[in-house]
């Protein structure tokens, strides 16, 4: 059988998977990448991956689409690395710059925006790094990852998108699945799944190799990542694809 092309976002949340990976050996199977998460999305949109850990946001855009594992990037407290960031208060904010690396969290932005917060405000599109130096005065900004645990430091009004996501709905938060566009073997799927179960059961020596003083990485792992797709994670991604489709 042919390797399978599969791309990982290159973020720290996705540390624990990516480990079991590549001391699996599934990774005899694949073709392994990393990237952030809306160019893996254009990947595996272009046909140039088999599989990805993609934004759900991009899931309706591929011709046909298989969840693959049943591990995600997801919430079900504060995920504390998806937030709108400010200087003001939620009252105060007029403008609203949209982080260019994550189709998932800018959407999930506009919905809590127009539902939650039942805030009008201008959004402007990210292009590059520069944007979150304008996070300031009544322009607020979407920031995601591991940049996005850098931003926790500077910016004194924070609002955790999973958290208001779960106040909202009263379900949990996925912001990233292992999703193929095409179907795979049933045994690579479960050597896939193996891999992803094994890693997350090494925390401890996925954390001795990460120096990150900018944020408790156990914390991090073990509290604001959940990385089970159990139902009411499921059920949380079917309603926000549900309202993704409503409003475009």
């Amino acid at each position: 059988m042919n390797q399978i092309r599969v791309a990982s976002v290159s973020y720290l949340n996705a540390r624990p998977l990516v480990y079991g990976l590549t001391h699996h050996p599934v990774i005899n199977q694949i073709q392994l990448t990393e990237d952030y998460p809306a160019f893996v999305a254009r990947q595996l949109v272009a046909g140039e991956v088999d599989m990805g850990l993609i934004p759900v946001a991009m899931i309706p855009k591929l011709p046909q689409s298989f969840i693959v594992a049943d591990y995600c990037i997801g919430a079900d407290g504060p995920v504390a690395s998806v937030c709108l960031f400010s200087e003001v208060p939620m009252d105060q904010i007029t403008h609203v710059y949209l982080d260019y690396q994550s189709r998932t969290s800018v959407n999930l932005a506009r919905v809590l925006l127009r539902e939650y917060w039942k805030k009008d405000v201008q959004f402007l599109d990210a292009t590059g790094e520069d944007f979150r130096d304008k996070i300031k005065g009544n322009t607020a900004g979407v920031v995601i990852g591991d940049r996005a645990l850098e931003q926790r430091q500077r910016s004194p009004f924070i609002y955790d998108l999973a958290e208001a996501w779960i106040d909202h709905t009263g379900l949990p938060f996925v912001f990233a699945a292992w999703v193929a566009n095409k179907p795979l073997p049933p045994d690579f799927v479960a050597a896939f799944n193996e891999a992803n179960k094994w890693g997350l059961e090494q925390l401890e020596v996925v954390l001795q190799n990460i120096n990150y003083p900018v944020y408790d990485l156990n914390k991090y792992f073990t509290h604001n990542i959940s990385y089970l797709l159990d139902d009411d994670k499921r059920k949380g991604l079917a309603l926000f694809l549900e309202k993704l489709r409503d409003n475009t």
